[in-house]
C-alpha cells in the first residue's frame, strides 16, 4: 500500500452510522495501515487488539448501527497512550516491571466504546510519562513520522505519530508539563489539553495526581469537539472531576511574551514562524506583550521545585523496590524529590498561589495567550546526547500551564525545512477549552498553513541550504567545491535588505565578505543543500577570514551561508550598490 493518509473521526463516523462503511470495514483497513507502518516504526506500540478481537469488536457496533443505535464514533479506531487502562491489555507505563493487568477501563476510554471508537492499542511514551521528548522508553524511542531523524515529541510519543502516520483518526495522551502539545506541534497535529477536571482521571497512572490531564490528538479540531462530547463530563470516581462549564472568551487582546523573553534556541525558522503566526492573528486582535516571569517561575517550581516529589510519591513503590527498572533519565528527574521536605512543599504550595495570583490578574489584561509551542525541536541523537537540557527547551512555554489551572490547544503554525512542525498554543483560563477551540478555527483558516509533507518512509537523509555569494557561484573558480560533493542546487535568491557585500582585498581567487549591516541592501545570491557530513567537510576548508554563519534572505527565512569577520573589512572596496558578486566581476572582464 502506499503511505497512509490522515483518518477523520468525523468522517468514518459517519460513513459508518449512514451505511457508506461499516466498522469492520474501518477495522480492516486499520490492521493493514498498522502491517503497512510496522515496518517503519513497530516501536510506535507497546500492546495492540489482538485482530481477532478488534474485529469481533467490530462486528458489535455494526449490530448497533443496524439496530437503529446512533453513535457519536462508530468504527472510529483510535489509540491509547499506554499511562491509561485498558480492559484486556496490560499497562505497563513503559515500565514492563511496573506492568498491570487492570480490573477494567479508564472512564474515558470506557466513554469512547460506549460510543463505538475501536481500541487498536496502546501506545508507547517516555517511561512514567516523565519527559517531552520520545526517547526515554526501553520499548524504543518513536520517531517523528515526517522526518525520523528527529524526535517524535512525548511523553505523548505513539500516540502523536499514530495520529500522524494515518494509523488511526485520534490517540489520547496526557498532560503533565506539555506532554500533549509539544508531540503535536512537532507532528503538524492539534493537541488539546483540557481544564484539569473536564475530563475524568479515572485510571490514570499519575506522574502529578493533582495536575495530570488527559488529552487528545487529532488532525483537527472539528475531532475535537467531537471527543470532547464524548468524554467531558462529571465523575463521582475522580476527586478532581469537576462539573462541566464552558466560559466564553473574548478575543480581542492577545497576550504574547516580551520579545526579550521569546527564546528559539538558536533555531530562526521558528522564531519567523512565530512572528508569521502572530501577524495572522494581529488582523482580528490586538497583540500585547506581557512579562511572563511570573509564568516561567511557576514552571520551574514544576521541575525545580517541590513538585517534583509528587513524581517521585507516584513511583515510590518501584522506585524503592526496583530502581534499576527505571529508565536512568527519568531517575535522575524524579530521585531529587525523596530529599524535599514538607516544609519545601508548603514554601512552594505557598508561592505557587502568589504566581496564580498573578496569572488570574492577567486576564484583566488579555483575553488569552499565544505563545510557541516549543522553542525548537531536535534529533534523537541530539536529545540521547543530552537528555535533560535539550528536553527542558521543550517545556519552556507549556510548563505553567496545568499547576496554574489553564486551558491550551496546540495548533500547527508552519513547516520547517526538515519537514517537523512548529506550533503556537493557544492558552485561556479555566472552562474556557470550547472558547479556545473556535479561536482556533479563526486563527486556521486565515493562516492557509500548507498540507503536512509527505511522510518520511525511508529516513530522510539529513541535509543543509547553504547561500552562497562570490567565488561559490555557478561558473565562479571555486563551484567545484560544491560539486565535488553533489550538492543540489535551490535556487536564486535575494537577503534581506540589510547586508552589505565588499570584495576583500589581496584575496585569492577574489572573493567578497557578506556582512550584516542596518543601512544593507539586498544582495544576490544562490542556495544549495548538502548532506550534513558534505557540509561539514565543505566548512573545514572554508578560510578566515571568511566563515559561516546564518544569513536570512528576503522572504525572511533563513540559512547557513557565508558571512565575514571584521578582519575581512581591511582594504576591502565596498560594492553593495552593484547588488551581487557577479555584477562586480562583470565590471572588473
Amino acid at each position: 500500500m502506499t503511505a497512509p493518509d490522515r483518518r477523520s473521526a468525523a468522517g468514518i463516523a459517519a460513513d459508518v452510522n449512514a451505511g457508506r462503511s461499516s466498522a469492520v470495514a474501518q477495522a480492516e483497513e486499520t490492521l493493514a495501515r498498522l502491517a503497512f507502518y510496522d515496518a517503519i516504526q513497530p516501536q510506535v506500540w507497546i500492546n495492540r487488539t489482538a485482530p481477532g478481537d478488534l474485529l469481533a469488536a467490530a462486528r458489535a457496533i455494526d449490530v448497533r448501527v443496524a439496530a437503529g443505535e446512533v453513535l457519536p464514533l462508530a468504527g472510529v479506531p483510535f489509540a491509547v497512550k499506554d499511562n491509561i487502562d485498558v480492559a484486556g491489555l496490560p499497562t505497563t507505563a513503559a515500565c514492563p516491571a511496573f506492568a498491570y493487568d487492570p480490573a477494567g477501563s479508564a472512564e474515558v476510554v470506557a466513554r469512547l466504546l460506549a460510543a463505538g471508537a475501536l481500541c487498536v492499542g496502546k501506545t508507547n511514551l517516555d517511561q512514567f510519562a516523565t519527559g517531552l521528548n520520545g526517547t526515554r522508553s526501553p520499548y524504543g524511542a518513536p520517531r517523528n513520522a515526517y522526518n525520523l531523524a528527529y524526535v517524535s515529541g512525548g511523553s505523548s510519543s505513539g500516540s502523536a505519530t499514530a495520529v500522524s502516520a494515518g494509523l488511526i483518526a485520534f490517540a489520547l495522551g496526557t498532560d503533565t508539563a506539555g506532554s500533549g502539545r509539544v508531540p503535536a506541534a512537532f507532528q503538524h497535529l492539534i493537541g488539546f489539553k483540557p481544564t484539569k477536571g473536564r475530563w475524568s482521571t479515572s485510571g490514570l497512572v499519575p506522574a502529578c495526581r493533582t495536575i495530570d490531564c488527559i488529552t487528545v490528538f487529532t488532525g483537527d479540531t472539528a475531532d475535537v469537539r467531537l471527543i470532547d462530547g464524548v468524554i467531558a463530563g462529571y465523575d463521582a470516581a475522580d476527586p478532581y472531576s469537576r462539573p462541566l462549564a464552558d466560559r466564553p472568551l473574548g478575543h480581542a487582546r492577545i497576550g504574547v511574551p516580551l520579545r526579550h523573553q521569546r527564546v528559539f534556541f538558536g533555531d530562526p525558522e521558528s522564531e519567523y514562524l512565530y512572528d508569521r503566526a502572530l501577524e495572522v492573528l494581529g488582523q482580528s486582535a490586538e497583540i500585547v506583550e506581557i512579562d511572563i516571569e511570573p509564568l516561567l517561575e511557576a514552571a520551574r517550581l514544576l521541575y525545580e521545585g517541590p513538585w517534583v516529589a509528587e513524581r517521585t510519591a507516584a513511583m515510590a513503590g518501584i522506585l524503592a523496590g526496583n530502581p534499576d527498572a527505571i529508565d536512568p533519565t527519568v531517575r535522575e528527574v524524579v530521585e531529587p524529590g525523596l530529599t524535599m521536605s514538607a516544609v519545601d512543599l508548603f514554601n512552594g504550595i505557598y508561592r505557587m498561589a502568589e504566581l496564580k495570583r498573578h496569572a488570574d490578574e492577567q486576564w484583566d489584561k488579555v483575553d488569552l495567550l499565544a505563545f510557541p509551542t516549543a522553542g525548537t525541536t531536535y534529533r534523537v541523537v541530539e536529545l540521547k546526547a543530552a537528555p535533560v537540557a535539550l528536553n527542558s527547551a521543550f517545556g519552556r512555554y507549556t510548563n505553567f500551564v496545568n499547576l496554574l489551572d489553564m486551558a491550551a490547544v496546540a495548533v500547527p503554525a508552519g513547516i520547517r525545512t526538515n519537514a517537523t512542525g512548529f506550533g503556537i498554543t493557544l492558552i485561556g483560563p479555566a472552562d474556557s477549552d470550547r472558547a479556545l477551540l473556535d479561536i482556533a478555527d479563526t486563527y486556521l483558516a486565515r493562516a492557509d498553513l500548507p498540507s503536512p509533507p509527505p511522510l518520511d518512509l525511508e529516513g530522510k537523509m539529513q541535509t543543509v541550504k547553504l547561500a552562497v555569494v562570490g567565488a561559490h557561484l555557478e561558473g565562479m573558480p571555486l563551484h567545484w567545491q560544491l560539486t565535488s560533493r553533489e550538492a543540489r542546487f535551490v535556487g536564486a535568491f535575494e537577503t534581506a535588505p540589510n547586508y552589505r557585500l565588499y570584495a576583500m582585498a589581496d584575496s585569492v581567487p577574489p572573493k567578497p565578505a557578506l556582512v550584516h549591516s542596518a543601512d544593507g541592501a539586498p544582495i544576490k545570491l544562490e542556495v544549495y543543500e548538502l548532506g550534513v557530513a558534505e557540509f561539514g567537510s565543505f566548512v573545514v576548508e572554508v578560510p578566515a577570514p571568511l566563515a559561516i554563519g546564518t544569513v536570512t534572505l528576503a522572504d525572511g527565512t533563513s540559512v547557513k551561508g557565508f558571512v565575514a569577520e571584521p578582519r575581512a573589512l581591511t582594504g576591502a572596496q565596498d560594492i553593495t550598490a552593484l547588488g551581487g558578486w557577479r555584477a562586480f566581476i562583470a565590471q572588473q572582464a
